[in-house]
């Protein structure tokens, strides 16, 4: 397994300090910088790193609108929101930009590694945090939208659904439906085009909106 590099942002400094001092102990994980929301662009423009995990809340800046910009001029960094909020209309916000990952800071380290290395494997991590933001929204758009229409979807694609639901990798996938990894890739690729998403949580909330995947599948501590 390669080694994966990580940015942080935070402009709590010591809280980073402390981060950075447990991630460093862990194998095959490299912090790459630190960064505060001033510097955190120039960092990029000059750093190779696969995930960055940043706060969302920064004085005096919109930190969503950051957000936008990094998926936008970086979308092959996956993003991990490491936050004090715990507001479930903002963690949906951040869903629908493309966050892989929401933890709090009220939470063990252990869960950041779990996330780090979860999300490295191209999974979202699927806290409690986050399903509750995926439940509100989807309870909030059969509200909007009672009588919404399907699309039309295979089994193929509905069973690559509930196994995304179920946090599963791409080898994972490939292995429990008997195809290539290359080729799922490329069917979720299709089922983005074709469903109108960018990322793999709009897929799952596209499932978990239509009623097409078992939520009872996996309990989310």
């Amino acid at each position: 397994m390669k080694t994966i590099r990580l940015g942080m942002a935070d402009d709590q400094r010591l809280f980073s300090e402390v981060i950075k001092n447990f991630l460093s102990q862990q194998a095959r994980l490299q912090t790459v910088f630190e960064a505060d929301a001033a510097s955190l662009f120039t960092k990029l423009k000059t750093s190779q790193i696969d995930i960055l995990a940043m706060e969302i809340i920064t004085p005096g800046m919109n930190g969503v609108e950051m957000l936008k910009t990094i998926r936008n001029l970086y979308p092959g960094i996956k993003v991990i929101i490491l936050s004090m909020s715990a507001d479930l209309h903002l963690i949906n916000e951040l869903l629908d930009i493309g966050i892989y990952a929401y933890i709090s800071k009220a939470d063990e380290p252990e869960n950041l590694l779990q996330a780090i290395r979860s999300v490295a494997e191209d999974k979202v991590y699927r806290n409690k945090l986050l399903t509750d933001a995926l439940y509100l929204n989807r309870d909030e758009n059969l509200k909007r939208n009672p009588k919404s229409e399907n699309i039309f979807l295979n089994d193929r694609e509905k069973k690559i659904l509930q196994l995304l639901w179920e946090e599963k990798s791409n080898k994972d996938i490939a292995n429990e439906i008997f195809l290539g990894v290359r080729s799922i890739e490329k069917i979720r690729q299709a089922l983005k085009e074709k469903l109108g998403t960018k990322s793999t949580i709009g897929l799952i909330k596209y499932a978990l909106n239509h009623k097409i995947i078992e939520t009872d599948t996996k309990a989310v501590s």
